[in-house]
């Protein structure tokens, strides 16, 4: 009983510490969202040279993309016309930072973790980049039938107030959720699980523990903003600064689908400066942190979490009433996915009587002019069908998909529904081994048609 009650004190002050700066992130990134026109990343991001290179990692530092959707719209980017290089820039340096989790990364661990932040991932950004454009400089970019990256996902769809508030109140709130939750939750296990001093009694060898932790973390699958909480209270446990950073910048930029989609979208010397440059970056400043910087810069004690370092610039109340709204917020998110999981089965089963029903009136039609269909032109009737695809957990994830196949010979709309992983297409010649390639190779799972 008193591991439950230390393990909820843990919780609640760590939601505490986070949820003010988490909805000032949401807002913010509504506001990049609703208002970052689309055209700045076309512009920046195609030509293949250092200035597109650190363009793209400029622009995806502070954009509200969580690590599961900046794959498929990294590869979007690319299969649309961006240079490998600016696209590859893209997918190290977005995934790494977002403005929700650099407003997070201050709340916790300080300004100085903030601002080097940005900087690793700016620089493992341009780096990853560079290298891919001098190793992998002779590859074509496939260009066909491209009219523009994620013009379906263009930043002004929703405007004004209620669009800021649409994308990052819900929208982008659902696509962290899950991992946020999760995120928090080990942390405050790992804050009443691991002892105090675990980390400078087993593990004191500076160097070795940022090993261990960089290998740990390129496998597994960290959000951005669910990393922090765990960083800070493994840095209270005694891990070094330096590994914690390595903990942040290689956990959400890297992990095995990761790894597995880019080698087989981009190839084996793209996937090597992909990786070479997230493990050289994390690591050297990890390194620069723990020898060359101010300790005391980056040294947390127990009121870090219970009574933030920030406690005099946000009151208590403020406080409760930001965890509050947050999970008032994610409890009204997986309430409205839930509902709208219904409707679209709902809406499935009353389609599929549809067309049953227009069958039958269409097998009436011969011969029989009095029908109301006998005025359709049934030489190139209008094809529907619903395909199983996995992998898809965010809007970003919906657009991509969506974008990619609408651009496909014969199709003339896809609809995504995420909460039943249902891709409807329609068209006059709908190949389902051409959409199996276009799914896969934006980074999905093609488990074939609905039954």
């Amino acid at each position: 009983m008193n591991i439950i009650i230390k393990f909820l004190n843990s919780l609640f002050d760590l939601l505490n510490a986070m949820s003010p700066y988490l909805l000032l992130g949401f807002f913010f990134a509504g506001i990049l969202k609703v208002w970052f026109p689309q055209r700045w990343i076309d512009r920046y991001m195609g030509k293949n040279n250092w200035k597109s290179v650190i363009n793209t990692a400029i622009l995806g530092i502070p954009l509200p993309l969580c690590s599961c959707g900046v794959i498929p719209t990294g590869i979007s980017f690319y299969r649309n016309g961006a240079s490998k290089g600016s696209s590859v820039s893209f997918l190290i340096s977005t995934p790494q930072t977002g403005v929700d989790s650099i407003m997070v990364t201050y709340s916790l661990l300080g300004l100085p973790f903030a601002i080097i932040r940005v900087i690793v991932a700016l620089v493992t950004g341009v780096l990853g980049g560079a290298f891919t454009n001098v190793t992998a400089k002779k590859d074509n970019v496939n260009t066909n039938n491209i009219s523009g990256s994620c013009s379906n996902d263009k930043m002004g769809v929703k405007t004004g107030i209620k669009g800021i508030f649409r994308y990052g109140f819900y929208e982008f709130l659902m696509d962290i959720a899950k991992w946020l939750i999760i995120g928090i939750l080990i942390a405050a296990a790992l804050a009443v699980i691991i002892p105090n001093d675990f980390f400078t009694t087993y593990l004191n060898n500076e160097p070795l523990s940022m090993l261990v932790v960089l290998l740990a973390s390129i496998p597994l699958y960290l959000c951005a903003t669910a990393s922090v909480p765990i960083a800070a209270v493994l840095m209270l446990k005694g891990l070094s600064p330096g590994a914690a950073l390595v903990l942040l910048m290689a956990g959400p930029a890297t992990n095995a689908a990761t790894i597995t989609i880019i080698k087989k979208v981009f190839g084996n010397k793209t996937l090597l400066a992909y990786l070479g440059s997230i493990i050289l970056g994390a690591m050297s400043f990890g390194l620069l942190i723990n020898n060359f910087l101010p300790r005391e810069w980056f040294t947390l004690s127990s009121s870090t979490i219970h009574h933030t370092h920030h406690h005099e610039l946000i009151p208590r109340w403020l406080q409760l009433m930001s965890t509050i709204i947050l999970i008032g917020l994610i409890i009204n998110g997986y309430l409205q996915k839930f509902l709208n999981k219904r409707k679209a089965m709902r809406n499935n089963t009353l389609n599929s009587i549809n067309t049953s029903i227009l069958s039958i009136d269409k097998k009436e039609t011969k011969g029989n002019f009095n029908s109301p269909f006998a005025n359709i032109d049934l030489a190139k009737p209008i094809l529907k069908r619903i395909f199983i695809v996995e992998g898809m957990t965010c809007s970003h994830c919906k657009n991509s998909v969506e974008t990619n196949l609408s651009k496909l010979k014969d199709i003339n709309s896809v609809t995504v529904n995420i909460q039943t992983n249902q891709v409807e297409i329609e068209g006059t010649n709908i190949d389902s081994d051409i959409i199996q390639e276009e799914i896969e190779l934006l980074g999905y799972s093609f488990m074939g048609k609905k039954k």
